[in-house]
């Protein structure tokens, strides 16, 4: 392997390690308009794939919605995105996700994923936490399509489904355990 080759790798692993250690920033979140707009668009883009997904949304307690979430990772991966909190089909709050991880892994994806509170214990638990880290707080099942199709009134029994939607991207795999939600306030 050249030197160039392997000063690259390195240059790579620190910067997302370093991605992954440093705390969220909320004054660099995109301004709450903008997040709201991707939001809707996601939304939208979610129900017209996935129609459970808006019956499930209709009866949730609130929807928390990460439209554009980056991965990036060389063995060690970070990724990082905002987003909203629907309460009734109103924002009530903005949140922000990051999650580092290692391992055999490399490129970059996008995706987008909507998180279906199904229980005012589990959203009380979501907006009053200094910050929740997926898998640990409420139970969550992450649903595709096939899943969603098998869900009724009688099957709903977890506090929060999670669909994951619009990948994009050269990386192998998205996983939410381990990813950290937090509450930030955007500029307006």
């Amino acid at each position: 392997m050249s030197t160039y080759i392997r000063w690259a790798m390195t240059t790579l692993v620190l910067a997302l390690a370093t991605i992954a250690v440093a705390p969220p920033r909320p004054l660099e979140a995109a301004g709450a308009a903008v997040i709201d707009q991707e939001v809707d668009a996601a939304l939208v883009a979610l129900y017209a794939n996935t129609p459970r997904a808006q019956e499930l949304g209709e009866r949730a307690k609130g929807v928390l919605v990460f439209p554009n979430i980056v991965k990036a990772g060389f063995l060690v991966g970070a990724q990082y995105g905002d987003g909203a909190l629907r309460v009734q089909g109103r924002t009530v709050g903005y949140y922000n996700t990051v999650a580092a991880s290692y391992g055999f892994q490399a490129g970059v994806q996008a995706f987008s994923y909507a998180l279906f509170f199904m229980t005012d214990g589990a959203l009380k638990y979501l907006q009053e936490s200094e910050g929740w880290e997926i898998g640990t707080g409420p139970s969550i099942v992450v649903l595709d399509e096939g899943m969603a199709q098998s869900l009724s009134t009688t099957t709903l029994r977890d506090d929060v489904y999670a669909f994951i939607f619009h990948q994009e991207g050269l990386m192998a795999g998205v996983g939410l355990q381990g990813s950290k939600i937090t509450k930030i306030h955007p500029a307006q």
